[in-house]
């Protein structure tokens, strides 16, 4: 075979080489673009699962019939569980309302009655066992006011209904519920009128600014003053709760808010360590946000921004 021969069939060899190339990349464009597609569809579905969307079935032996029967599968069942928590969700509800309201009133029997007792003229051994009841009643007091706060949380029961409401009617309301709080170790509750108006949930935002109020009476000293007022600002409305209390070292205050945290500042005083973290899911919840300025040994303040518009 001459020179111009082998060259020819070389040329024809490389010629062809290119050709099975060119056919090879046209396959893994095709085979790529296919993947793709199929890929694309499953993802589709999946968000329609995640959404709780039933798929539509074609009854083959296909591996996209198989994938569509299990994302099928899986959505009923989700369903399912989240019907079955909400059953149980509502039952746990009815059943804490219940104990609640049971306990409630002879619990308030109880602490007035052990109340009337000490103010009479007993024995000193029965003005002792008073005593004892009355400060075991007020234990209990507490103790069911905090099941019942840390059971909003685990029964998801804040359910808030935002609407422009009176920010005056709100820090009265709050003021109210501490008042007496306030009044046994003689702190003056100091709230500046506001003709303001807010959009919060009512209900809710006082449950709010009581566990604030109620903060700043327990950790003041006796003959103290607790201030509140409104700040209007632009977009928020801020309400402020001051205290003259222990203040809050720089380094917790980014802890104060989590659930069950407390301070070894505070390790003698009754709490569990749900206020604070109550005050930020129900603000937040309204599309607000809670912030706190101290410094240890300088006492607090906190500042609930809520929305005006």
């Amino acid at each position: 075979m001459g020179e111009w021969g082998m060259s020819g069939a070389l040329w024809t060899g490389v010629v062809f080489c290119l050709g099975m190339l060119a056919g090879a990349g046209v396959f893994v464009g095709w085979y790529y673009r296919r993947m793709r597609r199929q890929l694309d569809g499953v993802l589709e579905r999946l968000d329609r699962a995640i959404g709780g969307h039933l798929q539509e079935s074609s009854f083959d032996e296909s591996m996209d019939a198989a994938i569509t029967q299990r994302l099928n599968q899986l959505v009923e069942m989700s369903q399912m569980n989240c019907e079955q928590a909400d059953r149980e969700r509502n039952l746990v509800k009815g059943l804490i309302s219940d104990i609640s309201h049971q306990v409630r009133t002879p619990l308030t029997n109880i602490m007035l009655y052990a109340g009337l007792l000490e103010e009479q003229e007993l024995g000193e051994h029965a003005g002792e066992m008073a005593s004892r009841i009355r400060r075991q009643a007020d234990k209990l007091d507490f103790f069911m006011k905090e099941l019942v706060r840390s059971s909003y949380l685990e029964t998801e029961m804040i359910a808030v209904h935002v609407e422009k409401s009176s920010v005056d009617e709100l820090i009265a309301r709050a003021c109210q519920a501490v008042e007496m709080q306030a009044l046994k170790k003689e702190i003056v509750i100091e709230a500046v009128p506001s003709p303001e108006m807010a959009f919060f949930d009512m209900k809710w935002t006082v449950e709010a600014l009581v566990n604030l109020l109620d903060n700043a009476v327990k950790y003041s000293p006796v003959g103290a003053v607790v201030g509140i007022r409104a700040v209007p600002y632009e977009s928020f409305l801020c309400i402020q709760v001051k205290d003259e209390g222990i203040g809050i070292r720089e380094e917790e205050q980014g802890l104060i808010f989590q659930r069950f945290y407390r301070s070894p500042e505070v390790a003698g005083v009754k709490g569990l360590g749900i206020g604070l973290y109550l005050v930020r899911e129900i603000i937040k919840k309204q599309g607000g946000y809670v912030k706190v300025r101290s410094e240890a040994g300088s006492g607090a303040v906190f500042s609930v921004y809520l929305r005006r518009q």
